[in-house]
């Protein structure tokens, strides 16, 4: 498998007040949601992509400039292919009729993963929504699409492993510095933190390499009931907490 790498940007606003910069989030609990109420799939999933549009509008509301949040993974391939076409479905109508609003908003989006498993006109709409917002710099907004953080790792090796084996990079100048440069995630900060929603507490192949040292956050509520009060009070949990990076302190 060969992943698109996202580009490097710089010069995005930074916050200037107790953080976090970076908030990466997995949203679970749509089929859940929509079990809870006797409704399709179907049903939990647009309702997951209001809460989506709902919780940017929040994150720039509270100054987050990064917004990272996992839409569909590797493993999701494994799901019923009605449940995959009705997912997207969601991100082409979204690409097709937001897009003016993250414009309007001084949002960027990118999008990270493997593109290639991805139909040729959902990529064709990333693509141009990628391109309509590139001069944004209030908040960047990543969406994980047929991601997965193994295989993120994975081709970031073979891509240091080619420029070895070409005699253009030294390994013993491979360092942290450096394998960070080749992920999909180059140019934008590690999260501060993660927040999982729907009670689960594992990280399922989210930004393996990237989440080392973030603050993680799980929360009981279905992610199509996520909003804004659910953010703040992640985000006060976030800030009550001393972050050490394996230092002691005094």
């Amino acid at each position: 498998m060969r992943a698109i790498p996202l580009q490097p940007f710089e010069n995005v606003a930074g916050y200037a007040g107790e953080g976090p910069v970076h908030v990466a989030i997995i949203m679970d609990g749509n089929g859940r949601w929509a079990k809870a109420r006797g409704l399709p799939r179907t049903a939990g999933h647009k309702r997951g992509a209001d809460a989506v549009k709902r919780v940017v509008n929040s994150a720039g509301s509270l100054g987050i400039s990064y917004l990272t949040l996992f839409g569909f993974s590797s493993e999701n391939w494994q799901r019923p292919e009605s449940e995959i076409r009705d997912l997207l479905g969601l991100l082409r109508f979204y690409l097709e009729n937001d897009i003016a609003e993250l414009v309007a908003n001084g949002i960027r989006l990118n999008v990270i993963g493997d593109r290639k498993r991805l139909p040729p006109d959902t990529v064709a709409l990333i693509e141009n929504a990628e391109a309509r917002t590139a001069a944004n710099m209030k908040m960047v907004l990543t969406i994980a699409l047929s991601y997965g953080g193994r295989q993120e790792i994975v081709a970031a090796a073979q891509d240091l492993a080619r420029e070895c084996a070409d005699g253009r990079l030294a390994p013993e100048a491979i360092c942290e510095e450096t394998f960070a440069r080749r992920l999909f995630t180059a140019g934008t900060p590690d999260p501060d933190l993660l927040i999982r929603t729907s009670g689960e507490q594992r990280i399922s192949n989210f930004l393996l390499w990237q989440l080392a040292y973030s603050e993680l956050v799980f929360t009981d509520t279905l992610w199509p009931d996520f909003g804004h009060a659910e953010l703040e009070a992640a985000l006060a949990i976030y800030r009550s907490r001393e972050r050490r990076y394996g230092a002691v302190t005094k």
